[in-house]
């Protein structure tokens, strides 16, 4: 690390939307913003006239200049940027998923471990308020063993913009599954303390994306250019101690929005609507016999800007995070590529 003082210097990659609020964020977390990089001259020159530092486009001199980097490119330059970074001796939170492929993801999580700087991934919501006071819940074990979640993560028009690289199966990696069902398989992941995956089923879905007829009330994207990847997927997970895991993921779907966790355990129950309030469900026998349900009220924060200072901390004190690690992430990218794969096969997979 260049800056050995507690308040690192950072640089972001990929200064588009993302990036812009990255940078945002930095400035709020008393992070000291000092250089931008992207290909794109334009959005090099939208980030200096909006937050007046320099930006790069070579490499070794955006580096220099810089203590940790926040990657925010397309998926599949994930793995160059971040690889580069770390091999550089800078810390580096890549957003998520952590490559556009399973291969890619595997080489950045070797330079990972070779490298002698923190990595963290951008899964934010387990910085949500109320998914750390679930997780504070499993921790103490009011759930006893859980045995089934119901992930949801839908929205009733929500597919990106045709021809953008969110809609282009090369540069993405996939649809509606890579962009947010990552989010919802890492946070039950986080809550089942990281089980063995032992069998997945999934079916992947086109069916909005390409239609000429699709209507775009929420105006999310233009009407020109391809989608080549899925819009909606479900799957089934088993872990090898039987527990289970229903996942329903939908850029578009004819239904309400919806982003939201069913647990269902042997001592206590939950539902957590990320866009609403933590339920939980108990059964007690105290006097009379009786349900108890009980709403969490927590303080409201951006958990964005708390991953980022989790970040931060971790490049000043050197000492590796203990969540959205890369380890965890690679988990999340076999399991993303055994949907796919059991789709594409018609069948049950085990994770690679």
């Amino acid at each position: 690390m260049v800056n050995s003082s507690t308040t690192p210097r950072v640089g972001i990659v990929g200064l588009g939307g993302i990036g812009a609020y990255h940078a945002e964020l930095v400035r709020e977390n008393d992070a000291e913003l000092v250089a931008g990089l992207d290909v794109d001259p334009s959005a090099r020159q939208r980030f200096e006239a909006e937050y007046g530092i320099d930006t790069y486009t070579d490499r070794t001199s955006f580096y220099d200049a810089v203590d940790a980097v926040i990657v925010t490119t397309p998926n599949a330059y994930h793995e160059e940027y971040a690889v580069g970074a770390l091999r550089a001796g800078r810390s580096v939170l890549v957003e998520k998923p952590l490559a556009h492929t399973l291969e890619s993801a595997e080489r950045i999580a070797t330079a990972a471990q070779e490298a002698d700087e923190i990595c963290m991934v951008g899964f934010h919501n387990r910085f949500d308020p109320r998914a750390e006071a679930l997780a504070a819940y499993r921790a103490d074990d009011f759930f006893g063993s859980i045995q089934h979640v119901d992930a949801t993560y839908v929205r009733r028009r929500g597919v990106p913009g045709k021809g953008t690289w969110f809609t282009d199966a090369d540069v993405a990696g996939g649809g509606a599954l890579i962009d947010i069902g990552v989010h919802a398989l890492d946070l039950v992941l986080s809550v089942l303390s990281f089980p063995d995956i032992e069998e997945v089923s999934g079916v992947a879905r086109s069916t909005f994306g390409q239609r000429e007829d699709y209507v775009d009330v929420e105006g999310w994207g233009g009407e020109d250019g391809t989608v080549s990847v899925e819009d909606s997927v479900t799957a089934q997970l088993r872990t090898a101690d039987d527990a289970t895991i229903s996942l329903d993921v939908a850029w578009a779907a004819n239904r309400t929005d919806e982003k939201a966790f069913r647990l269902r355990g042997t001592d206590g129950g939950a539902y957590l609507d990320m866009n609403g309030e933590l339920t939980l469900y108990e059964s007690v026998g105290h006097g009379v016999d009786h349900h108890r349900t009980t709403t969490v009220e927590t303080a409201d924060y951006d958990g964005h800007a708390a991953e980022q200072q989790a970040f931060f901390e971790a490049v000043a004190t050197g000492e590796p995070p203990e969540r959205n690690t890369v380890k965890q992430a690679l988990t999340i990218q076999r399991l993303v590529e055994a949907i796919y794969r059991s789709s594409a096969d018609g069948e049950a997979v085990s994770p690679r």
